[in-house]
């Protein structure tokens, strides 16, 4: 939220303390009616947003005020949440040297959505990611998380909640121990440190040391420091890397939570199949530039549909569909893969020729066939074949 600091009088600085008093109540039939105080309260002062900017104003403006609140306590932060939390990149550009990594990317990650960042290693993702939380500077550019810059945030952890690497990790300090440095930045308890590390499963190995932890139980514990401050919007670079199947199936459903809950959740990673049943849209960055930005739906409709065709006389059955606009392509010795053809019309081409099928099948397109088509003319670290 951007600051506003209008002039409040003493009785109003003293109205807006206790309101927010109350809202630090456990109680949400008090939390309401703190909101709704807080509302009848700024409604006289030129606010956009009267709730929010009036804990602004407060923050800015009180006097007198215990030093606690200025860390912004967890209930406040949950109470005066909006739908307005969302990531926001104009012109994104970063240069090193003679190289672009990433080149005019926009895009916007919206609340209440789960946005995928895909594309091919070297594409720019975790370089972009890196910008929105302040680790690299654009060149030029600029991204914000509701519509100010990470680092110009009153209390950046309880704003967004960042994985970018999970081994970033003293090795001797426990996991429990790695949450509380974390936490006393900004005011949590070491009650909300235990309630993380129960949702992130990791309550049982709290007091157990980083350094003896695997891929996947680091990963687990680089989720539970994104979490620790209910944060409005998360920054996830391949959160399911070295997870198990009940970590990805995990992880699915907590963005998925997340994001029905009104927040921004920006996931990238290298599982289309994950991504495609996580994910409401996807970002496709291509050498630095955004090649595709759509809803996975639009673009596993754009990759395509076919049907599946095994016979006994595969190259006959080719022949015969060409002069009906039919694209087929062998794809095993008595199989084809035929598009722009209805299955019903293979079916009547092959019993009035005499064709047997054994099979035909219509396909899908699915998100990783859309990738490779966007990418194709953009993988900068391709492999050869063995010689």
């Amino acid at each position: 939220m951007t600051p506003v600091t209008p002039e409040l009088t003493r009785h109003q600085r003293s109205r807006c303390a206790g309101w927010l008093r109350v809202l630090a109540s456990t109680t949400p039939s008090a939390r309401n009616r703190a909101f709704d105080g807080l509302n009848a309260m700024a409604r006289d002062c030129p606010l956009a947003d009267p709730a929010a900017s009036a804990y602004c104003s407060f923050l800015r403006c009180g006097t007198g005020v215990p030093q606690h609140w200025y860390r912004k306590p967890m209930s406040v932060v949950s109470a005066l949440r909006s739908v307005s939390f969302m990531i926001t990149a104009t012109h994104l550009t970063k240069r090193h040297g003679t190289k672009t990594s990433v080149d005019d990317v926009s895009f916007i990650a919206r609340p209440g959505t789960v946005t995928g960042f895909l594309g091919p290693n070297g594409a720019g993702k975790s370089t972009t990611m890196r910008m929105i939380v302040g680790l690299d500077q654009p060149t030029s550019g600029s991204v914000t998380v509701d519509g100010h810059r990470y680092e110009d945030g009153l209390a950046p952890l309880r704003d967004v909640g960042v994985l970018l690497d999970a081994g970033a990790v003293h090795p001797r300090r426990t996991a429990r121990n790695h949450l509380r440095v974390i936490a006393r930045t900004h005011g949590i308890s070491d009650r909300r440190v235990d309630e993380v590390l129960r949702v992130a499963g990791l309550d049982a190995v709290a007091r157990k040391r980083v350094g003896q932890f695997s891929l996947g139980m680091k990963q687990r514990l680089g989720l539970a420091a994104a979490l620790l401050g209910d944060p409005g919007t998360l920054v996830l670079d391949e959160p399911v890397n070295g997870l198990d199947p009940e970590g990805v199936l995990w992880v699915r459903q907590l963005c998925r939570r997340l994001a029905d809950e009104g927040r921004a959740v920006l996931l990238s990673s290298h599982l289309m199949s994950e991504m495609a049943v996580t994910a409401d849209r996807v970002i496709v960055l291509g050498r630095g530039r955004v090649i595709a930005d759509a809803s996975v739906a639009d673009l596993t409709t754009r990759a395509g549909a076919y049907v599946r065709v095994r016979s006994d006389a595969p190259d006959r059955l080719e022949a015969l569909l060409a002069p009906l606009g039919a694209r087929s392509t062998r794809i095993a010795a008595d199989t084809l893969q035929v598009s722009d053809v209805a299955p019903e019309t293979i079916a009547e081409v092959a019993r009035s020729s005499g064709v047997l099928l054994f099979e035909s099948t219509p396909v899908q397109g699915t998100l990783e066939d859309a990738f490779f088509d966007l990418t194709a003319d953009d993988v900068e670290y391709r492999a050869s074949r063995a010689a």
